[in-house]
This record gives C-alpha cells, structure tokens and sequence, in this order.
C-alpha cells in the first residue's frame, strides 16, 4: 500500500491576507465537506490499539484523509469560481451519528495577484556589495 503524502495549496492560509501579494477580486465562501466511518473490521481493530493505550493509527489516517478530502473540494470549489487562493482557511468536525464524522473544510475563495511593491521589487536592479 502506498503512503499517501499530505498536500497543501502555496496561496493558502489561515490568515485573511497573503504576504506579498494584493486581493483583487473575492469569490465569497467555499467548502468542502466529507462524511466518513470506520469498517467494523476497523473499529475492531482500533478498539485493539485502544486497549493498549497511545496513538490510535487507523483513527489517525481516517481523520488525515477525511481532512485531506474536505481540503481538495474547497479547493476545487474555488478554482470553478476562478479563484487562485484561499483565505481565512478553517476545519471544523462533528459526529453525526456512532462512528460517523463529518468533516469541514471552508474559506474565502479570492484572486490575488502579486503586490506592487513586490514586482518593483523584483524588477530593481541587483547590486554587489
């Protein structure tokens, strides 16, 4: 089985604003959202990990991609709205019922574009020192 690696998007943040960069134009909010459970098999075996105690794996990877999940719809919401970024990124989790969750993930979708300053910046001339 392969490992799955954790991604993340380089224009977005927790934060309602990116260095270096200047909001344009705002998309409103967009979510993601994912509903999962454990397989009886895999409660039986959490309950197992559970019994001796420490990190309870299975859990622990379901959570992570059910997070994951949730992140990569928010984004793709955004991007049909046009947006390149995601401000004012946040999860949120309930229990809907035994054994299922629901998790959350939702934000501003915005256009940004680099900030003046920062394209002056990189066009000045480099001086040796």
């Amino acid at each position: 089985m392969r490992a799955r690696m954790s991604t993340t998007h380089p224009l977005t943040t927790t934060g309602f604003e990116l260095a270096n960069y200047r909001i344009k134009s705002s998309f409103g909010v967009v979510r993601g959202i994912i509903v999962r459970s454990r397989s009886v098999i895999g409660n039986f075996a959490a309950s197992i990990q559970a019994f001796f105690g420490g990190n309870i794996t299975l859990y622990t990877e379901l959570c992570e991609r059910a997070r994951e999940d949730a992140f990569d719809q928010m984004l793709a919401q955004a991007a049909e709205l046009g947006a390149n970024a995601v401000i004012g990124v946040r999860y949120d989790a309930n229990e809907i019922g035994p054994g299922i969750t629901e998790v959350l993930c939702y934000g501003t979708a915005v256009f940004v574009e680099p900030s003046r300053n920062e394209s002056r910046a990189s066009l000045a001339p480099q001086t040796n020192q």
